[in-house]
């Protein structure tokens, strides 16, 4: 059995809607680790890798953080909300009708390679000290300035109107809310996300990853006389 004190890397395919927290959180209940943290925050919306570090092994936590990542998902084409995914309601819709393969297909250039790009208004980065979707939730207005990140690759992998199917490989620092909604614009649209997975953070694979419902099976043994 793992001593989760001395330090331990645990892989979590995160629920949809959890929090990081919440996932946290019940590995702190199940662990009984004193230090328990994640590499990489995933919004509640999305699903896949979670990476969870007891004990010393949190220490590790801001290097697996700096490591590549990799994401499947899909765009909704001809819609954008507020948060740039499907935790607030739809306040413009577009005609998609014009859209075509070839226009989608070429406007992922756009997006390769080391670019500038917005934090989403709906986004954990702090202004003056407060979370920026705590100031967007409340209805008032904000800036974000714009962050240097690598998109490394932008694979479209099925498109069914007005669903886009996509693979990207980025940097630490990438909104994936912030690139749908930026790639709606780019085509003279709007999109927004509507599903999300996290598959790959530097080495480490969703593949290998525990299910929630199995995480009981990581609590530490009782001794009996």
């Amino acid at each position: 059995m793992a001593d989760y004190n001395e330090g331990t890397v645990l892989l979590i395919n995160k629920p949809y809607e959890w929090t990081s927290f919440d996932v946290v959180k019940k590995l702190r209940n199940v662990t009984r680790a004193k230090k328990v943290g994640h590499a990489g925050t995933l919004d509640p919306l999305a699903t896949g890798l979670l990476i969870v570090c007891t004990g010393k092994f949190t220490k590790q936590i801001s290097i697996i953080q700096d490591a590549e990542k990799e994401y499947t998902g899909t765009f909704f084409m001809g819609a954008t909300t507020p948060s740039a995914d499907r935790e607030t309601e739809v306040n413009h819709t577009f005609d998609i009708t014009g859209l075509t393969n070839e226009a989608i297909y070429n406007t992922t250039k756009q997006f390769t390679g080391t670019i500038m790009q917005v934090p989403p208004l709906h986004s954990a980065v702090k202004v003056d000290g407060e979370r920026a979707y705590k100031i967007a939730r409340r209805g008032e207005e904000h800036k974000l300035n714009a962050k240097q990140i690598t998109i490394k690759e932008f694979e479209i992998t099925d498109i069914s109107l007005p669903y886009i199917k996509f693979k990207v490989v980025c940097s630490k620092g990438t909104y994936i809310r912030s690139l749908a909604d930026d790639f709606g614009k780019a085509l003279n649209n709007g999109a927004y996300l509507y599903d999300l997975c996290r598959t790959r953070i530097g080495t480490y694979l969703l593949a290998d990853a525990m299910e929630m419902k199995d995480v009981q099976s990581l609590a530490p043994a009782k001794i009996t006389e």
